[in-house]
Formats: structure tokens, sequence, C-alpha cells
């Protein structure tokens, strides 16, 4: 299958699993089952299930089977992104082409459905580790990944980089502020992603922290690339970025550098199990969108 077909191939069985989550979910809170699936299915490149996937099969190729893990962390990001867009954060009215959340369903049931989302990726996770864990091995790893996805969701990885974020022109920001807010706000939830691949797909220790550092350097050349294709757009708004910092060139060659490291991680594995992870980081910090 080419790089392409399987982009699509993978994005339509996460679509299709997604739109699955809240079939049969009815009561008098309909309001917010209607407004999660609002944001949860309004599209989206679906990369970070896409990368826990992806990952997990470097090590095992019956992938499909953790599928819950990776649903969980879509829903996550969806999360992220309804609280990203209210009043008190960023305040957008448009994401991925429609109204925001909060746009069209108010502020309070935006608050609520990024909750919602959020307890119910652990709701996800936690019900599959219970049901499908028959040996202690199968528990640990289960309970690992939900672990890992956990911190790097809070307040020590994705929260945490939007609190910097949000006072990013309190505090006196730096170069290495900057990049705590980059990794914790961007590469986290990436992190996330790869480690709980290599977690389930039964990577060693040292397999773990590869991809960790994948994950890592992924997220970092994303997030700079970001920057470049909204340089005007931040400009505008005074938005402190790594181009406040550091000219075109140097991000440039920023993201050379980050990407080179990515794919020296995975040069460690058979090229048949990373060639797509190859393109894949390739296609990120390469795009135009």
């Amino acid at each position: 299958m080419q790089y392409d077909e399987e982009i699509k191939y993978l994005k339509d069985i996460i679509d299709n699993e997604l739109n699955n989550i809240f079939k049969g979910k009815t009561g008098y809170q309909d309001r917010i089952f209607e407004s999660m699936k609002y944001s949860l299915l309004a599209g989206g490149k679906r990369i970070r299930p896409i990368l826990m996937l992806k990952t997990f099969q470097i090590f095992d190729d019956d992938y499909l089977r953790f599928m819950p893990y990776a649903l969980a962390i879509e829903m996550i990001h969806t999360y992220s992104l309804i609280h990203d867009d209210l009043p008190a954060m960023d305040d957008d009215d448009f994401r991925r082409g429609r109204l925001t959340n909060h746009k069209v369903y108010g502020e309070a049931i935006a608050i609520l459905s990024g909750d919602g989302l959020l307890n119910y990726a652990f709701e996800t996770m936690s019900d599959f580790a219970l049901k499908n864990s028959i040996t202690i091995e199968d528990y640990r790893r289960n309970i690992w990944a939900i672990r890992e996805i956990s911190n790097y969701s809070g307040v020590f990885g994705m929260i945490g980089g939007q609190v910097v974020d949000l006072l990013s022109n309190e505090i006196n920001m730096d170069n290495n502020k900057l990049r705590f807010m980059y990794e914790c706000k961007t590469s986290a939830l990436i992190q996330a992603s790869t480690v709980s691949g290599a977690i389930l797909g039964g990577g060693s220790d040292e397999d773990v922290e590869r991809m960790r550092n994948f994950g890592l350097y992924l997220g970092l050349a994303y997030q700079i690339r970001d920057d470049l294709l909204d340089i005007d757009k931040d400009k505008e708004i005074n938005k402190v970025t790594y181009l406040t910092f550091n000219d075109i060139e140097e991000a440039k060659e920023e993201i050379k550098s980050l990407s080179n490291k990515a794919v020296e991680i995975l040069d460690y594995y058979d090229e048949s199990k990373v060639k797509f992870l190859k393109n894949l980081t390739n296609g990120l910090i390469n795009r135009n969108y």
C-alpha cells in the first residue's frame, strides 16, 4: 500500500471508529453527546492516533486491536482544541472550516464537552485494560500506557504548556521558556502517541525511550514549521513564537536538525517497519498548510 493510500485507510478506520463511540448513547444529556460529536467528527488529520498505531506496528502487526487507545488520544486532542478556542483562551470563531464549539453550543456546553471528551478518553482506555488484560504483563503495559498518556496530557505536559502560552506576554519569554512551552504544548501529545504505541506493542524499555525522543523531535519540528506557516498572522497579534528569537533561516535549519534526529532514531529499526513513519515525518515538516 502506498503512503497516501495508507494514510487514507487509517484515517477512514479511525473516523469510522470515532463515529461509533456514541452509538446507542442516549439520555437527558443528549446535548453533550451532540456537542462532543460536533468537534470530534469535524475532520482533522488524525496524526496522533495514526502515530500511535504505526509506532505499535514496529513491534507487533496486530495494531488495530489497540484502537481504543488511539481513539482516546484523539479525544484528548479534540478536548484541548475545544478549550483552546474558548473566549478565555484563544477566542477563536472557526476551527477546521466551521464554527467553533462554543459558537454553536455556548461556552458552558463547550467547557463540559471538553471535560466529557477528556474523561471519556480515560474511560475508554481503562475499560479496554480491564477487559483485555490476560496476564500480569498485559495489565502492566496497558496501565503503563495510560499513565504515560495522562502525564503527557496534564500539568506536566500539554496543560503546562498551555499555561506558559497564555502567560507568554507576562513572563519575559526567552528561548528556554519557549522550548519548554513547545515541548509541553505540542510535543507532549505526540510523545503520548509514540510512547504508548511502543509500550502496547511490546517494545523494550530502550525502545520506549527511543520513541519518546522520536516524538519529542517530531513535535518540536512540527511546531516550528507551524510558526513559519503562521508568521504573518502571528506578527499581527504580537504572538511569541520561535521566530521572535530566531530568523527564518535559523528556523528552517532547526526543523532540518530536529527531523534528522527523529529519522536517525527510526534508522535503528527495520526499514520496512518504519518507512511509513519516515514518510509521515517528512510530510509533516514540509507541509504547506
